[in-house]
Order: C-alpha cells, then sequence, then structure tokens
C-alpha cells in the first residue's frame, strides 16, 4: 500500500476552505450549518471518488464503506469545528482515513472504511454522533438536547434532507483507529513526532442555573442583594480549593459559558447559568469531583439566598485503548520515527470514546504547535503530518495480517 501524502495534503487544505473564517487557518463549521453540510457533500464526493460505498444515518454521521465482503478497519474522526476552530482538530483523522482508504483500494487492500462523526465538538451534546451511534445516547434523548441559544438538535438534523441513507451496522468493522492533534503541549515541547494514546479520560459536563433577585443597581444596597452572578463568582474562587483533596495533576475543570439575566449595565443580575464540566481519567475520582462541586453551589447558594438547579448530566467514562491496535500503532511508530515517539494518555475526548464500547479502538497523535488548538492559531508542521499518516498507514496493514 503506497500514500500519496501530496494528495493527503490537499485534500487537507481543500477541505479547509469550506468555512475558512478569522486568520490564518481558521475553520467555522458548526454541526449542522451550511458549511457543515457542505463539508460533508464535499466528503462524501470524495469518499465515491476512492470507490467506497457513502452511507449517511440519521445522525448525520458519514461513512464510506469498503464494498468488498468482510470486516474493514474504521479510520476517522469529524469534521465540524469549535465556534472558532482550527483546520485539523478532527478534520485530519477524516482526511488521513480516507487516504489510506484510497491507497488500500488501489494495491487491493487491505479493506479499510472512512467515517466522519457529527457533532464531536459539542454544539449540543458530548461527541454526540458517535454517541448516538455507539448506544451511549438514543436518538430521542439526543433530539430533545439543544444548544446554547435554545435550538433544538431534532430540527437542526433537518437541514440532512435526503442525504440520510440509513442505520450503519457497526458489526462491519473489526476495530476502529483516529488519528488526531495532540491538542496539548507535550509532543510538540519534547521535539517528539508521535504520541500512540493509552487511554483517554472520562469528562462530565452540566448547566448549573442560580436565581436570585433582579433589582436597580444603582439604589439596592449590596448588603440586600440576592445577585446571581456573585454567587457564581464565589462558587468560581473556592472551588480549587474545595477539589484540592480529591484531584490530581491530571485532573481539570471548566466554566466555559456563563450567561446573565437580563444581562443590562444598571441591573443586578436575577439568573446565572453557566456550563460546569470536569475531566479526569478514574471514574471514581469523577464522581467524587461531582459530589464537592454539587455541595459547594448547595452551600454558596444556601447563604446567598439563591435557588439553585442543574440541566442534565452529559458525559462520558475513562476508557482504555485496545492493546493489539496499540501494538500496531507502537511499532508503525517505531519504524518511521526511531525513538521520537512515545505512549500518552489523552487529556481531550474524542470519537473513540464512544466507538470502543463496540469495537476495539485506537488513537494517535501528532504535535500541535505550541499545544494550540480550539483556535483559530492551531496548525501542525505538514512534515509531522506526513508522519502521522505514514504511522497509521503501516499500522492498518499490521492489524489486518
Amino acid at each position: 500500500m503506497q500514500i500519496n501524502p501530496t494528495r493527503f495534503l490537499a485534500d487537507l487544505h481543500q477541505l479547509r476552505t469550506i468555512g475558512a473564517a478569522g486568520p490564518g487557518k481558521g475553520v467555522v463549521r458548526r454541526a449542522y450549518d451550511p458549511a457543515e453540510i457542505a463539508a460533508r457533500d464535499w466528503l462524501a464526493a470524495q469518499m465515491r471518488a476512492a470507490g467506497l460505498r457513502v452511507e449517511m444515518d440519521a445522525m448525520g454521521n458519514l461513512f464510506g464503506l469498503c464494498p468488498e465482503d468482510g470486516p474493514s478497519v474504521l479510520l476517522g474522526s469529524h469534521s465540524d469545528t469549535q465556534p472558532e476552530g482550527g483546520w485539523l482538530d478532527g478534520a485530519l483523522g477524516v482526511i488521513a482515513g480516507l487516504e489510506v482508504a484510497r491507497a488500500a483500494r488501489e494495491a487491493g487492500g487491505p479493506r479499510v472504511s472512512v467515517v466522519s462523526f457529527q457533532d464531536e465538538e459539542g454544539r449540543f451534546g458530548v461527541t454526540t454522533g458517535s454517541a448516538v451511534w455507539s448506544g451511549t445516547l438514543s436518538q430521542e434523548a439526543a433530539d430533545d438536547l439543544t444548544d446554547r441559544d435554545g435550538h433544538l438538535l431534532g430540527v437542526a438534523r433537518r437541514a440532512l434532507g435526503a442525504r440520510v441513507t440509513g442505520p450503519v451496522d457497526p458489526s462491519r468493522f473489526s476495530g476502529y483507529i483516529e488519528m488526531h492533534i495532540e491538542q496539548g503541549p507535550w509532543l510538540d515541547a519534547a521535539g517528539e513526532k508521535v504520541g500512540v494514546v493509552t487511554a483517554i479520560v472520562g469528562i462530565r459536563d452540566m448547566v448549573v442555573t442560580l436565581k436570585g433577585a433582579q433589582n436597580h443597581a444603582g439604589t439596592t444596597p449590596m448588603h440586600l442583594r440576592r445577585d446571581a452572578f456573585q454567587g457564581l463568582a464565589e462558587v468560581a474562587a473556592r472551588l480549587p480549593e474545595r477539589l484540592a483533596g480529591i484531584v490530581t495533576p491530571d485532573s481539570v475543570w471548566t466554566i466555559g459559558h456563563v450567561v446573565l439575566h437580563p444581562g443590562a449595565h444598571s441591573v443586578i443580575p436575577g439568573e446565572c447559568r453557566f456550563s460546569m464540566q470536569w475531566r479526569d481519567g478514574d471514574l471514581a475520582r469523577l464522581a467524587a469531583m461531582e459530589a464537592a462541586i454539587r455541595a459547594l453551589l448547595t452551600e454558596v447558594s444556601t447563604a446567598r439566598g439563591l435557588s439553585l438547579s442543574y440541566g442534565p448530566m452529559l458525559g462520558l467514562d475513562p476508557v482504555a485503548m485496545a492493546p493489539h491496535l496499540r501494538a500496531a500503532l507502537s511499532d508503525a511508530a517505531e519504524a518511521e520515527c526511531p525513538g521520537a515517539w512515545r505512549d500518552m494518555p489523552s487529556g481531550a475526548l474524542h470519537d473513540a470514546t464512544g466507538v470502543s464500547r463496540l469495537m476495539p479502538a485506537a488513537m494517535l497523535f501528532v504535535p500541535s504547535i505550541n499545544g494550540i488548538s480550539h483556535d483559530f492559531a492551531e496548525d501542525t508542521d505538514e512534515a509531522d503530518l506526513v508522519t502521522g499518516l505514514r504511522v497509521l498507514a503501516r499500522a492498518v496493514q499490521r492489524s489486518q495480517n
């Protein structure tokens, strides 16, 4: 099997033009938006040209299926982006999978299929497309999810129209390998070329609402205020200390989205709605973090006279990568870049988490320049992209032998 690096890079750059935004190589393709649908149409055309059979399920997960009988290895990732996204997050894995599938078709084997999952970036949920495909989330529950502007997923996915062909049976695949940028600083700082993922952290994500009393900002004394935002401010300030006896240096937590009502300069906020997310590789620690977060929220809201409510808890548990696929990636990495790779966990969530419920799964990382991702400045040296592609192709061949 002979991959074509020039073709691979040309496809990456072509996909980048769909939804191009911001400075540099920035891209905006939110799930089900016109640019994101256009990207799926373009990908479907490339899959057909490669001799793959194109299918799309009700969520919009796009598959390019190996037409030969027998199980195939599934490669891919996602093609949607963050609100200010980079050109490689997700797209790299899809285009790398496409190139390996093309090369395999040209060589007469091995059997390779490709997927671009929908809404990995969480416009509506947490890796929503692969969560539904893997059975972690029902289609009915997914349809009831809303984005931060109140749009329902069930309404948004109507944009798929006649593209939907029906469900895709996971049993047709022997395993799943996802190539991705690291989205962290370790490979770039060490001058290493490849990371073989050992495990993916778990995540919990919920929306919290604090309600107080909306009032005049000039005439209401400070000691009489029930300011919903001040409740959030106290929680954010005290949370590190509250979690200190529970977490490790690898644990992270984020308050990433805040909405104040009514959001006026001269009005005390009567309502504060915010996202609360935390990640860790240990299931028990995730639960302990949740208990501490909820206890602090109850304590602060009670002391300040605020009501407290929660939205649905979203999340995925930590998962270990399949040993035999990890071994194939490790052997391939040593062959392609001897001594310049490492085993490493993934602190970011990926579609491989949900897919691992259905089949053996593994992941391969390439460096992120300065560790930047989820930003228009996201980038990777093209030589490192090609090295990762070569490792992926070699690992696929090894795993099929």
